[in-house]
């Protein structure tokens, strides 16, 4: 549809050029012999329609917003001739640990809040404690009572940040463990920690 419409409209101006311009530019002047005419070859170049116009023209771009009425029947479609109602959502659950309602495959978005709101009194309680230095060492978080349960080899060298709070239920130890091994010096690969 767009490539005729611009066809049409480039076939357009080459006639209106034809008919005003015949000679590719403006018509001839009274030419004197042995007098050399300079106008003749640029004026062709320069007075054609097309280089006037270039790349000013913008295709395929929306003159007029689409109204209410159109994008409500293009979304549920019109009931004499497509109707598409809503359907229900069939893959939803029910969080296990909260009990609110999210869809399958999708983390719960009231425990995800829970899980926001302590990081980030983490971030701030690091942030407090170790400023802005350069983290050369590693960070640990302590919460209410677990100091004690830690040795003294396994704080040397680490930067220690302490929570004055206990540690929630869902927030297990566990998740703080690093995820990458220590590489070994051995060549041989075995399977490890299977049960």
């Amino acid at each position: 549809m767009s490539k005729n419409l611009f066809l049409s409209i480039t076939n357009f101006l080459r006639n209106v050029e034809r008919l005003f311009l015949p000679h590719g530019g403006h018509p001839p002047v009274l030419a004197l012999a042995g007098f050399q005419h300079e106008h003749s070859q640029k004026s062709s170049l320069e007075f054609s329609l097309k280089n006037l116009i270039g790349d000013g023209m913008l295709w395929a771009v929306p003159k007029h917003r689409r109204s209410v009425e159109k994008r409500l029947k293009r979304k549920f479609g019109f009931p004499e001739y497509n109707w598409k109602p809503l359907r229900e959502k069939r893959n939803i659950r029910s969080c296990l640990q909260c009990g609110h309602d999210h869809e399958m495959g999708v983390l719960c978005p009231f425990c995800y809040q829970k899980v926001l709101k302590e990081t980030e009194l983490m971030q701030s309680k690091i942030q407090e404690t170790l400023g802005l230095d350069p983290v050369d060492k590693e960070v640990i978080v302590l919460y209410e009572g677990e100091k004690a349960e830690q040795t003294s080899e396994e704080l040397k060298g680490k930067r220690i940040v302490e929570m004055k709070k206990p540690r929630p239920m869902w927030f297990t130890k566990n998740l703080l463990q690093k995820s990458t091994q220590q590489l070994s010096e051995t060549k041989e690969v075995k399977p490890s920690d299977l049960a």
